[in-house]
């Protein structure tokens, strides 16, 4: 597969308290992942590494820019590469400010492995994205969360 012509995007696992900081998406037809809860993170702009992407994406959507960030991994598929980073979280939820979204949570292992998640915000359990459910179950064998 060539990576080349695809978008580059960089996305953060940040984890607090054996919980993963999750944003639930604009439900907005037009957008990737609709509705479902994702991670925080976008666009790598041109001239821009991924991790300087991702501390400019963070500072945007919730206001937070982790000290360091680890990278995890690199997951490519027909749509986008996602350069993928974790850190800890050492904010408490209220403390983040979130600037794009329909709602943010901390959601738990027993979440993710169900692929859904309550929002306050819409009401109603989401769907976590297919994606994003792999990355984090990736990183939950290699670290061992149960």
């Amino acid at each position: 597969m060539n990576n080349n012509n695809l978008p580059h995007v960089a996305i953060a696992i940040l984890y607090r308290e054996g919980k993963f900081l999750m944003q639930l998406r604009d439900n907005i037809p037009t957008i990737f992942y609709p509705g479902v809860w994702a991670f925080f993170g976008g666009h790598i702009e041109p001239g821009e590494t991924a991790e300087v992407a991702l501390k400019r994406e963070l500072a945007e959507e919730i206001s937070y820019i982790p000290e360091t960030v680890s990278e995890f991994g690199v997951y490519s598929d027909v749509k986008v590469v996602r350069h993928v980073f974790h850190a800890p979280l050492t904010v408490e939820l209220k403390d983040l400010v979130l600037g794009e979204g329909w709602d943010m949570g901390l959601l738990t292992p027993a979440e993710i492995k169900a692929g859904k998640a309550y929002s306050e915000n819409a009401g109603m359990e989401r769907s976590l994205g297919e994606f994003h459910q792999k990355i984090l179950l990736d990183f939950m064998n290699k670290y061992g969360i149960k």
